[in-house]
C-alpha cells in the first residue's frame, strides 16, 4: 500500500466521522495511530513517520477546515498523553513538558508536534470523537458517554480501525425528555 492510498483511507474514515458525530467548529477528535500497524507491523516494532504523515495530512484535510481541533495520542511510553493546539485547551488545562519522538510518543504524535502551531502535550482530554488506528486504545480520551461508530472502512493500511463519537448522559430516569440534537438519535425509549 502507498503513502497516497494511506492518506486517502484517512482522510474518507475521517470525513465519514464528522459526518456522523456531528463535529462542529471548536470540537475535539482524538487519534491514536500506530504507524507500526498501518505497514502491517506488529503496534511499537517499526515506527514508520511517513505512515503517520500520510494520515496526519488525510485526517487534517477535513478538520482543518471545518474548523475541528486533533488531539493526537502518544504511545504507552508517554502514559498516551496528547499532543494538541492549545488554543483547543479549556482554561485551567494543565500542560505537561514533553516532546514526542517515534520510538518514545510514536510517529503520529511526533507528526503532530511538528505541524501544529503551537503544540502543547497533556495528560489527558475530553474529546468529542475519536478515531482509533491499529488499536491503541483511545478510550480514556474520550468524554463520557462513547458510542461506537461503524464506518464504510474497517482497516487504514493493515491496521484495524475502530471509531467513537461521545454524548452527553442521559439522566432522570423513566419520566425524562431528551434532546434528539444533543443525543446523537439514539434516545432511550
Amino acid at each position: 500500500m502507498t503513502y497516497e492510498e494511506i492518506k486517502q483511507q484517512a482522510q474518507k474514515a475521517c470525513r465519514e466521522l464528522v459526518a456522523t458525530a456531528k463535529l462542529k467548529k471548536g470540537d475535539i477528535m482524538v487519534v491514536g495511530c500506530s504507524s507500526s500497524e498501518v505497514m502491517g507491523l506488529r503496534i511499537g516494532k517499526g515506527s514508520d513517520i511517513n505512515a503517520a504523515e500520510a494520515v496526519y495530512e488525510g485526517i487534517m484535510s477535513v478538520l482543518e477546515p471545518e474548523g475541528i481541533f486533533i488531539a493526537a495520542q502518544c504511545c504507552e511510553h508517554l502514559n498516551r498523553a496528547v499532543i494538541t493546539e492549545k488554543e483547543a485547551l479549556l482554561p485551567g488545562t494543565e500542560i505537561v513538558n514533553v516532546v514526542p519522538q517515534p520510538k518514545a510518543g510514536g510517529s503520529f504524535a511526533t507528526t503532530m508536534y511538528h505541524k501544529a502551531k503551537c503544540p502543547v502535550a497533556v495528560e489527558n482530554i475530553k474529546a468529542d470523537a475519536g478515531m482509533d488506528i491499529g488499536d491503541t486504545l483511545i478510550g480514556m480520551q474520550l468524554k463520557p458517554v462513547a458510542v461506537p461508530v461503524r464506518l464504510s472502512l474497517n482497516s487504514i493500511g493493515e491496521a484495524h480501525l475502530t471509531c467513537a463519537r461521545t454524548r452527553p448522559k442521559f439522566i432522570g430516569g423513566q419520566r425524562a425528555i431528551y434532546d434528539e440534537n444533543l443525543s446523537g438519535g439514539d434516545i432511550p425509549r
